[in-house]
């Protein structure tokens, strides 16, 4: 409320007011018509005329400007004061502001108790939906992790948008979510991980999504504590598995503890990113048909166990995945096998996969150097040292390229013919070499037991294995 006797009270008036006035210094139309032009310019909703002093009626100019503007005009008679009205605007206000109030803390009651009921993130955007009338989405390193719409699938990623809040017009997005427009609201995490809330226009209601954004804020970084915290433990369980050093019913056992039941079929996917991107693998949260697989950080690489299940399959979701959350990786994934024993051997058929550096990469048949691989009995940073480091010694001082002439020789099945081909040199040079390696090695590429010594060497090398 703002009551005035100005002519011109534009300067002393912020906006939204409801201006009273007596009209004491209004006596032509043309000042009236002034007055009712500075009240609109201010921004004022609504003129309150006191009658019985100036005027005993509401001037007809002052009604007419009023109309023009599309301000309206109500009678304020001589027995009814001024703040008196101020008293009873000031009581519905505070009224209101109690309702409000008391509808945000049940809303923010509902949503935390939805968030702490049990049915977590999934159950507090269900329950922030309704309350905002809109379908709700939650993103993470640019992908759809979490949604409410029936035809929007997890897995979608967030078509070339700023990870700032604002609103778009869509664009497509992967993975089934669909092209609508959304206002996106930013959420710390802590992580680098673009996440983002996603909710359908018309946008309303801030104050509630608010707080839903800082509770989604701290849940997700509470989530993410707990991946890192898990994946490190379940990372150095595997490892221990892995080496040989837990077999039997204590591996078993442990396995079991961490989600991994060795008494059914699992089969191991190993995923390995850009060097830079090592950093997201402890807190990257997997969609949704990765739901219960036990997830840890080997040498670097995620490493999840699912039971059963078809490989391929769920190699394609986790690559279209990763791949809309902006990951540059690289998949293996092991046959599905029983007992620890077969969840080593998974796991080095995953590793060994890796090899072809396909985006995935899928278990050839079981072979020798697995089976070597997987023995940790085996001393095979030993074998690759006592065969190769002769090679990498003599090409370090005179440039020879022994090891690649090596590499290509057992490659192309032994023919020098088609090494000298690839290497562009003549067939004696060829042959020449393969008697160097021989005679610094003691191996010779010729002989079939020793050609298998030399591949499984380099095999060894190429995968890092053995190492301390």
């Amino acid at each position: 409320m703002a009551v005035t006797e100005l002519e011109d009270p534009f300067p002393f008036l912020g906006g939204g007011e409801v201006v009273l006035t007596t009209g004491l210094r209004q006596r032509t139309g043309a000042v009236q018509r002034s007055f009712v032009g500075s009240v609109h310019r201010a921004g004022a909703v609504a003129v309150g005329f006191g009658t019985g002093l100036s005027h005993t009626r509401v001037p007809a100019a002052l009604v007419e400007a009023a109309d023009l503007h599309g301000l309206p005009v109500f009678e304020v008679p001589y027995d009814t004061p001024f703040v008196a009205l101020g008293k009873m605007v000031a009581d519905a206000l505070a009224a209101d502001h109690v309702t409000q109030l008391r509808e945000l803390l049940a809303a923010h009651q509902s949503l935390a108790g939805a968030l702490l009921g049990g049915s977590g993130l999934p159950g507090l955007l269900e329950e922030l939906a309704g309350l905002l009338g809109s379908n709700v989405a939650l993103y993470q390193y640019g992908a759809c992790v979490l949604t409410t719409a029936a035809e929007e699938g997890s897995g979608g990623s967030e078509a070339d948008r700023p990870a700032s809040g604002g609103s778009d017009s869509g664009g497509s997005e992967s993975g089934g979510c669909a092209a609508v427009s959304r206002h996106r609201i930013p959420i710390a995490t802590g992580l680098r991980d673009r996440c983002t809330l996603a909710i359908t226009e018309p946008y309303r209601r801030p104050d509630i999504v608010a707080y839903a954004q800082s509770l989604i804020s701290v849940e997700l970084s509470n989530q993410a504590r707990r991946r890192a915290r898990d994946r490190a433990v379940t990372g150095q369980l595997l490892s221990d598995v892995v080496a040989g050093q837990l077999t039997g019913n204590e591996a078993a056992l442990r396995l079991q503890g961490a989600g991994i039941s060795t008494a059914r079929r699992q089969l191991t996917f190993l995923v390995e990113v850009a060097s830079g991107q090592v950093r997201a693998l402890p807190t990257l949260p997997l969609p949704a048909a990765f739901d219960g697989a036990a997830t840890a950080v080997v040498d670097g690489r995620l490493a999840v166990v699912v039971a059963d299940g078809e490989g391929a399959g769920l190699a394609r979701i986790l690559g279209d995945y990763l791949y809309g959350a902006g990951l540059t990786a690289r998949i293996g994934f092991g046959g599905s096998y029983a007992e620890p024993a077969g969840l080593r051997w998974s796991y080095f058929e995953a590793k060994e996969s890796l090899q072809r550096g396909q985006g995935i990469n899928a278990p050839e048949r079981l072979s020798l150097t697995s089976l070597l691989m997987s023995g940790a009995d085996v001393p095979l940073a030993d074998l690759a040292a006592e065969a190769l480091d002769p090679l990498t010694d003599f090409d370090a001082l005179h440039d020879a390229r022994l090891l690649d002439t090596l590499e290509q020789y057992l490659a192309l099945n032994g023919s020098v013919a088609a090494v000298a081909d690839a290497l562009g040199l003549h067939r004696n040079t060829v042959r020449y070499r393969l008697g160097q390696i021989a005679d610094l090695t003691g191996y010779d590429p010729a002989v079939t037991a020793d050609r298998v010594h030399l591949f499984l060497a380099l095999h060894v090398r190429r995968l890092g294995l053995g190492q301390a």
